[in-house]
């Protein structure tokens, strides 16, 4: 089968790979749908986060069951399912208080589970699937139906960038009339702008220097947007909102982001951070203190927000699936991460 194969800095194939089986009574095997690039599947690209030896990658899927092992009864053959990015096992204490990317035996795409045993990359044409019972999220939906409504794409989203904005308002405490500054404008600070406004912020400011991607935005809820960085950035946000923002959504993981993020918000205000954290970022403790600020955030537990979100993408009450703005099919693999390396899209969706 083919499947994406990462060899060294911007140096993404697309190999014949082996065919996953079931390995334990906890496995399915699936056929994936869809899959995508991710913004933190540019780190690895670009030489940031080394790449010792070729492995697969991807880490955000939606399939049809093939396959199941004995222990498995959350889903069956031939459903559509939404994989979440990470795997957890479901019985552990962090798996229980919901959140199984923190799981005790948390397993991820691309190289071997605690056992030993090898997990595709999410870009492949079948995808092994481990603690199975505890990570698929079936869609009352088949395949052709998903297809034939458009909702691919949005049901993709929940893999992870849906989640992981959603999980930047839920941690930055996003409410009814809350003032929202959301800084990071590619997939994840787009989809955390659809977050904000389906938790009932009253403004939405984006920072974004992109003509597309603020077209976009606004589209999605964003009532504004801030170009500026910096002290002129924070200046920018007062004269907006006549004051500083209630919460800010932190979605690029870099020192400078986190500090415009700290820097936008007023007195006991909170942040919400998801961005994968590169480039030595810290949190200032003295600054939060003076400010009496909430920091939370961190890697979203996608698997506990897919079944809140996926009722509202079935409605069509939020389409997450438009931060696509290239589909390639699997073969150009490396086209996809060049186009994304290089900001000729925004995020690439990849057919098998």
């Amino acid at each position: 089968m083919l499947g994406s194969v990462i060899h060294g800095p911007r140096d993404v194939r697309a190999d014949d790979l082996p065919e996953p089986t079931v390995l334990t009574s906890n496995d399915a095997v699936v056929r994936v749908v869809a899959a995508c690039v991710c913004g933190s599947d540019l780190w690895p690209y670009r030489g940031v986060t080394p790449t010792s030896e070729p492995h697969g990658i991807g880490h955000e899927l939606v399939g049809v069951v093939e396959a199941l092992g004995d222990d498995v009864t959350s889903a069956k053959v031939g459903d559509l399912v939404v994989v979440p990015f990470s795997f957890g096992c479901g019985e552990c204490q962090s798996c229980l208080a919901g959140f199984p990317s923190a799981c005790d035996r948390v397993t991820f795409y691309g190289g071997q589970d605690r056992d030993g045993l090898p997990v595709e990359g999410a870009q492949s044409a079948r995808v092994r699937i481990p603690f199975a019972q505890s990570t698929l999220v079936p869609v009352p939906l088949d395949v052709d139906e998903a297809e034939a409504e458009g909702l691919i794409p949005s049901l993709l989203t929940l893999a992870d960038v849906m989640s992981t904005g959603h999980h930047a308002a839920v941690s930055a405490r996003v409410g009814q009339g809350s003032t929202v500054v959301v800084v990071g404008d590619g997939a994840v600070g787009l989809c955390a702008v659809v977050a904000a406004k389906r938790l009932g912020a009253s403004r939405i400011v984006i920072m974004s220097r992109h003509a597309d991607r603020t077209a976009l935005a606004r589209e999605l809820g964003a009532t504004d947007v801030v170009a500026e960085r910096g002290e002129a950035g924070i200046a920018a946000v007062r004269e907006i909102l006549g004051g500083l923002a209630d919460c800010a959504l932190e979605c690029v993981g870099t020192d400078v982001s986190m500090q415009q993020a700290l820097g936008v918000v007023r007195g006991g205000g909170s942040v919400g951070f998801v961005g994968v954290p590169n480039g030595g970022a810290e949190l200032p403790i003295g600054q939060i203190f003076r400010k009496n600020l909430t920091v939370g955030g961190g890697m979203a537990p996608a698997r506990s927000y897919i079944e809140e979100l996926l009722p509202d993408v079935l409605s069509g009450a939020i389409d997450p699936g438009r931060v696509f703005d290239l589909t390639l099919p699997l073969s150009e693999v490396a086209e996809a991460y060049a186009a994304m390396d290089e900001r000729r899209a925004t995020k690439v969706l990849l057919r098998p």
